[in-house]
């Protein structure tokens, strides 16, 4: 896969990329390949595909993970934090949803600043750039830490909670170190900003930082060496990534698949790319939401629950 993609990269080739965040099923499809049924949106190219109609109410329901499985999970974590195993986990889960929209009519409806929409099996709407890289510069606006707009108070509450600022310091830092395994001079160019995400039924505050490096000279030869040393992104994560990847299996239980992956799109000079998350999978008949956030030893497991489940929306307004 590495190969392929710095072939196609040394030849000026658009192409679509989407890995898995065990890294176990990457796809690779050059533009003039891509399926039919599969539709992406970036936020300087967007594929031809069919606008489907609207309902004129959305209708959207979520059934959380029973509030004692998620306990069972983040008492796994805490135990490895308080153990030094790790500093920070992402802990994520399903939701069950009902929904009036496919998933064709969620990507369709849905705005975001990535979509990606995989065939009968997955649509993602994501907020979240993994990395984009242009003329020699690499960037990456890892987002960490989330909350309901309409708390009074709320950005103060965000911007200044102990809990949030050392999860968002921890991230950053391991988005350094991962930039640097390939760049030079890296930077945190902005640290701790707020966006605004509108979704069905409420607003939501989201911290990001901006960081940024040099590659060399010749790196869209080593394009693959570059996208896959980054793998999974650390956002999604957590610190120190090797050990805090088994904890999550373990906490977790069952395979993430594409999500918290990532989708890359390169037009044949510039790549960049997206998180997968904000993402709902078919599994059969039922449609399935995953979410979840980072967990810290300062974090309190009735607010994470929260926090997974304000997660569970789609953009629409």
């Amino acid at each position: 896969m590495i190969r392929q993609i710095n072939k196609l990269a040394e030849n000026n080739t658009p192409f679509l990329l989407i890995v898995d965040f065990e890294i176990r099923k990457p796809l690779l499809f050059p533009l003039e390949e891509l399926p039919e049924d599969v539709l992406f949106s970036t936020p300087g190219y967007s594929t031809p595909g069919k606008s489907t109609i609207r309902p004129e109410r959305v209708e959207f329901q979520s059934e959380p993970v029973p509030y004692s499985r998620y306990r069972s999970a983040f008492n796994i974590v805490r135990e490895n934090t308080m153990l030094g195993n790790t500093y920070l986990t992402n802990l994520t889960f399903p939701s069950r949803i009902k929904t009036n929209l496919s998933l064709a009519d969620i990507y369709s409806v849905s705005r975001a600043k990535y979509k990606l929409l995989y065939k009968d099996e997955f649509v993602v709407f994501s907020p979240e750039i993994f990395v984009q890289i242009s003329n020699g510069q690499i960037r990456s606006f890892p987002m960490k830490g989330t909350i309901d707009a309409d708390i009074p108070g709320a950005k103060e509450k965000l911007m200044e909670d102990e809990k949030e600022i050392a999860e968002h310091v921890t991230i950053v830092d391991l988005i350094r170190n991962d930039l640097s395994l390939s760049a030079r001079k890296v930077r945190v160019d902005k640290f701790r900003y707020i966006d605004t995400l509108v979704t069905s039924h409420k607003k939501l505050l989201q911290v990001s930082s901006a960081i940024s490096g040099e590659l060399p000279a010749d790196y869209l030869s080593h394009l693959g060496e570059i996208i896959f040393s980054m793998l999974p992104a650390g956002s999604v994560s957590g610190a120190p990534k090797p050990e805090t990847l088994r904890i999550i299996e373990e906490a977790e239980g069952t395979e993430r698949g594409y999500y918290t992956g990532i989708m890359g799109y390169f037009d044949g000079k510039n790549f960049d790319s997206a998180v997968l998350i904000r993402y709902i999978e078919s599994d059969g008949e039922q449609l399935v939401y995953r979410s979840g956030g980072g967990i810290t030893f300062m974090s309190d497991p009735e607010k994470e629950y929260q926090e997974l489940i304000d997660k569970v929306y789609v953009p629409v307004t």
